[in-house]
């Protein structure tokens, strides 16, 4: 076989200017994705505000429920893995407590999606659109499940007289208050004159421990 030949079978990296395009488009997807649901966002409309052909949009994300998987994955191994690290680091710490293992869970989310940028907060709104509708069932299952079992065996551990199905309630409970200090931080802060961040977290670590302890 000739070297043409082998070169043309070869699969050829991306260039800059290409994957700089891709990312364009998916940011533009994600921030419409999490304004609009995805029927409000269309294909069109992510064209125009990645500022490409809707050809492109097609060529980088496939279908519109494909880029949206796509959209949704692109930032869930990284906030897996800011999570398993916080665990792995508060066990080699020492015996773990409840409150700490739901701070290595929620800490991570709350911290991108609040101090992350607008990208990261409108992945935040994206993940209560995914966690409220049945039919991203499958996107929950494959890229956030995984983490989440790693967590209830940790809360078994500590929780020997509690069954796996009310664990498994609370753990969902928790995922819901911990969407909404993300999508209604604005409300909460209503109520809470002056709370940061930080108070709210706690806050929020507070009410979820005593919940599963209940």
């Amino acid at each position: 076989m000739s070297g043409k030949v082998q070169e043309n079978q070869r699969q050829r990296a991306p260039s800059k200017r290409s994957l700089a395009t891709r990312d364009r488009i998916f940011d533009a997807a994600e921030q419409l994705f999490a304004e609009r649901g995805f029927e409000g966002a269309s294909i069109r409309d992510i064209a125009k505000a990645a500022g490409v052909q809707g050809a492109l949009v097609n060529h980088h994300g496939g279908s519109k429920e494909a880029l949206f998987t796509t959209v949704v994955a692109r930032r869930a191994e990284e906030l897996a893995q800011l999570r398993q690290d916080a665990l792995a680091a508060a066990k080699a710490a020492g015996s773990l407590t409840l409150h700490q293992v739901l701070t290595c869970f929620i800490a991570p989310f709350i911290d991108r999606t609040l101090h992350g940028g607008p990208t990261w907060s409108a992945y935040g709104r994206l993940i209560a659109h995914v966690s409220s509708d049945i039919r991203w069932q499958h996107i929950a299952q494959r890229y956030f499940d995984p983490t989440m079992e790693i967590f209830l065996a940790e809360i078994a551990v500590l929780l020997p007289d509690a069954s796996q199905q009310k664990i498994g309630a609370h753990f969902i409970f928790m995922v819901s208050a911990m969407l909404a200090l993300c999508t209604s931080r604005w409300r909460i802060s209503g109520l809470e004159d002056g709370a940061t961040t930080q108070d709210l977290t706690a806050t929020l670590l507070d009410f979820c421990a005593a919940g599963f302890q209940a």
